[in-house]
């Protein structure tokens, strides 16, 4: 492939189908009409000698050749846009941008209700996409350009990530309104004798309530793990089951609370985003504003 003879905008379109997934809504981010979009997958199909992009009932996905050359093209095209100044333009007002977001059920309860009053005020046609990001995985769809940020636990040490501390929420112990022991302190033997409950999205491992009384020396009965705090929430409304919580949460549920009788390090949040859109005005102002939101909470 001679690179004199490629038109650069098919980069363009290849980068916006690697993210959407459908061209339909392709043609529509770049103002073209499907034919056009299709006609342009067609060149870059024969340019690459493979079918980059595959029609399926989830709709168009990559082929491997697709995913190895993406973090390339979306580097090269945001080299390109640094240097004619296009990253220096961004309008929340007039954009029609959808932010991918990555984070866990604990974090959307908490700021997603208060970004979309945002968002409904200042950035009417901004939409965000909000969804569960594997560990294991969650660098590459940051580089892919799959997610614009992540909020999570400070876990990444990629060189390729920037990130934010963003807030330290700390623990606390709760429990149903008519639980027994509600009505007096709550001891680390009492604590150490009832029955626990535990959120993760991971099948096995121990979370940080769990690490911290493994270094005393100590052990709690986790009778039941799931994986969404809002059930987590239901379950201790109707059991005699302690939850060890990250305590912002609490004004949202009926329960009560006691304090952890031990120490245990706090839950932090860090947003996360690829070097990439370090420096892209959109990816700074979904920055600002879930700041603000983290901000609102503490």
């Amino acid at each position: 492939m001679r690179l004199d003879q490629v038109d650069l905008n098919l980069f363009v379109l290849f980068d916006a189908l690697y993210q959407e997934r459908n061209v339909t809504r392709v043609a529509q981010q770049l103002n073209l009409t499907q034919p056009a979009v299709s006609n342009a997958l067609g060149r870059l199909r024969q340019s690459f000698d493979d079918p980059l992009f595959i029609r399926t009932p989830d709709g168009m996905q990559p082929t491997p050749v697709a995913d190895s050359i993406v973090a390339d093209v979306r580097e090269a095209l945001s080299l390109l846009r640094r240097s004619v100044g296009v990253t220096a333009r961004f309008d929340p007002a007039i954009s029609e941008k959808t932010f991918r977001l990555g984070m866990n059920d604990l974090a959307e309860s908490l700021l997603l209700p208060s970004l979309q009053a945002r968002l409904a005020e200042t950035a009417p046609g901004v939409a965000v996409a909000s969804y569960y990001v594997d560990r294991a995985t969650a660098a590459e769809e940051l580089k892919a350009g799959r997610s614009d940020l992540l909020l999570d636990a400070p876990v990444f040490n990629a060189r390729e990530l920037q990130q934010l501390p963003l807030a330290r929420l700390p623990y606390v112990v709760a429990m149903r309104r008519g639980h027994p022991l509600a009505r007096r302190k709550l001891t680390e033997k009492a604590y150490l004798a009832a029955e626990h409950l535990h959120v993760s999205s991971r099948r096995r491992g121990r979370g940080q309530v769990d690490i911290a009384l493994h270094s005393l020396g100590l052990r709690r009965r986790v009778a039941m793990r799931v994986q969404n705090y809002l059930v987590a929430a239901r379950i201790a409304q109707q059991t005699d089951l302690l939850w060890t919580m990250p305590g912002v949460l609490l004004p949202l549920l009926d329960l009560v609370s006691r304090p952890v009788p031990f120490a245990v390090a706090p839950l932090e949040w860090n947003l996360f985003w690829h070097n990439n859109a370090d420096n892209d005005p959109a990816n700074r102002w979904m920055r600002d504003c879930l700041a603000e939101q983290v901000q609102q909470l503490l």
